[in-house]
């Protein structure tokens, strides 16, 4: 596989579009096998009725929500860009994965990238989508779901230099 960090954005509607291949639309379903996988806490997040299943512009808006829950989060040295994406490609000598493998990879990137940390039950949101062959993106709000507003709470990956403990408590990565 060949990673790519992209640099990261205010919103997640430009970056599922890129990853889709195509706009972040109210009327296109996205099912499990474009979704592959997401953050854990996903399954205590939806009521057992609800539906599965949303679509791409539900995906972005759900990846927003802790930016409009925590407006002035930001990292240690002020970024207040918080939407991680990363996406990982096959080699061309590479065989295709199936779609449970694809899931599994993307644990594995969130886990390596600190977006999800096994037992913590407050992870930073994300998705997995493989939605063009030979493609993965990982797309995440690096806001905590349970991060009190004013505190620093973007990960130390994504800065240069290093935030005291006490300012990153808070921080997925």
């Amino acid at each position: 596989m060949i990673p790519r960090l992209h640099e990261r954005t205010h919103t997640p509607n430009d970056v599922l579009t890129e990853a889709l291949g195509r706009p972040v639309s109210p009327d296109e379903w996205l099912t499990e096998h474009t979704v592959v996988a997401h953050w854990p806490g996903l399954d205590y997040y939806t009521l057992d009725d609800e539906q599965k299943i949303w679509t791409s512009l539900q995906w972005a808006e759900h990846l927003e929500d802790p930016l409009m829950e925590h407006p002035f989060a930001a990292s240690a040295n002020g970024d207040r860009r918080a939407i991680f994406h990363l996406d990982v490609r096959l080699h061309p000598d590479d065989r295709e994965l199936t779609g449970p493998e694809w899931a599994e990879a993307a644990h594995r990137l969130a886990r390596a990238a600190g977006i999800e940390v096994p037992g913590e039950p407050n992870d930073c949101r994300w998705i997995a989508v493989q939605a063009q062959p030979g493609r993965l993106d990982l797309i995440a709000n690096l806001i905590r779901a349970s991060t009190a507003p004013g505190t620093r709470n973007l990960p130390r990956s994504c800065d240069a230099s290093r935030p005291s403990p006490a300012a990153s408590s808070r921080t997925c990565a």
